[in-house]
């Protein structure tokens, strides 16, 4: 039985509700998904399937998005200094060889501390204080600054210790009071015990026997950087699928993967960045963004082992997933499948929740048809 498609699309996308609605066709049953975009702050799309409008999902690394935007308003500020070296901030952090590193690198994923050498527990991976006490001890798998890898598990904890020697405030709490609570977003580091009834549980990936053989095929060990990457080197290894289901991480709200968000919420929040939204000015200037969707890291990651890039934290979108999109837009994927970004050459902000697991992890292999439906109809409208 077919999905029933929800919700509106503005005049002039509404090829972009019919791409959905195919897609939907096509997916399993128990399918539940969301996604909504804004064009220069106006939403445009607001479609759902199989769920509410307001469900509430794990969206991973997608949280990553909502930290650097966090460090980007503080840099933009003068708060925080790109160049500046870590140590400045954070003393502790010059152990075993880490000193020289500046902000910049650390954004960058060049920091070379992807994880420890004994992993950590999920009270650990749930309090970024905890995993920044860990990560200032640990001697870097690479000299700082010389090659980069995806700080999957800790890149948030790292920059939020910064964001808390400099403010005085958590990175969570910064996010509330300037991002979240300002721009009525629904997108929670930290879930408020009321909103609770409407958080939906991950599911977990259902690999066709195909995908479930590609997946056994991907060699590994526990002593990898891959692996060090996602905590398969710790005593007890975490179901990471599993994390936003724990109520002690949606509580917390860490920084690199426990955040809770509707697709309404992922691009309201890039929609507020870049474009005027409601009555408030954008959160970022033109340079802001220039400056922290430029390429800072390219090439060889050497967690993913593959060609990878990133600007200032942020994923740069449209080299690693979708490559009509503008130069310098900022976003970031989720494991589970979900995808947000802001294209600031466009205008557009777009976010996609799902809630099942999607082959082979990271945004959902969906994200490259929708966003693309919704882009070339913010081209012609």
């Amino acid at each position: 039985m077919t999905q029933e498609i929800h919700g509106t699309v503005a005049d002039g996308f509404e090829d972009v509700r019919e791409e959905f609605a195919a897609f939907v066709a096509g997916e399993r049953p128990d399918y539940e998904g969301q996604l909504c975009a804004y064009l220069h702050g106006r939403k445009v799309v607001d479609l759902w399937a199989g769920t509410e409008a307001d469900a509430l999902y794990g969206v991973f690394s997608s949280t990553k998005g909502a930290a650097y935007l966090v460090v980007a308003l503080l840099v933009q500020d003068g708060t925080l200094e790109l160049d500046r070296k870590v140590t400045y901030y954070w003393p502790e952090f010059a152990a075993e060889g880490k000193g020289a590193l500046t902000l910049r690198d650390l954004l960058a994923h060049r920091a070379g501390v992807v994880g420890t050498d004994t992993g950590f527990t999920l009270a650990e991976l749930a309090d970024d204080r905890q995993l920044a006490e860990r990560l200032a001890d640990q001697r870097p798998f690479w000299r700082p600054g010389t090659a980069f890898g995806y700080h999957a598990l800790v890149s948030g904890a790292l920059v939020g210790e910064v964001v808390r020697r400099a403010t005085g405030r958590t990175l969570q709490e910064v996010y509330q009071e300037r991002i979240r609570t300002p721009y009525a977003l629904d997108f929670h580091l930290g879930l408020p015990a009321p909103q609770e009834p409407r958080f939906r549980t991950t599911q977990p990936m259902a690999p066709t026997p195909r995908q479930q053989a590609l997946l056994d095929a991907v060699p590994t060990g526990p002593h990898t950087l891959a692996s060090i990457a996602f905590n398969g080197n710790a005593a007890e290894p975490t179901d990471l699928a599993s994390l936003p289901n724990m109520p002690l991480v949606r509580a917390k709200g860490p920084a690199s993967v426990g955040g809770v968000a509707s697709a309404r919420g992922l691009a309201g929040m890039y929609a507020a960045a870049i474009s005027e939204l409601g009555d408030r000015a954008p959160l970022l200037k033109p340079d802001t963004v220039a400056e922290f969707g430029q390429f800072h890291s390219v090439g060889y990651d050497l967690v993913a082992r593959a060609h990878k890039s990133f600007g200032l934290g942020f994923q740069t979108t449209a080299d690693t997933w979708h490559p009509f999109l503008g130069a310098g837009t900022i976003g970031h994927s989720g494991a589970s499948g979900s995808q947000a970004f802001a294209d600031p050459w466009s205008g557009l902000a777009y976010g996609y929740t799902r809630r099942r697991f999607a082959f082979p992890g990271g945004a959902a292999p969906e994200n490259d048809r929708l966003a693309r439906a919704v882009h070339r109809a913010a081209l012609a409208v």
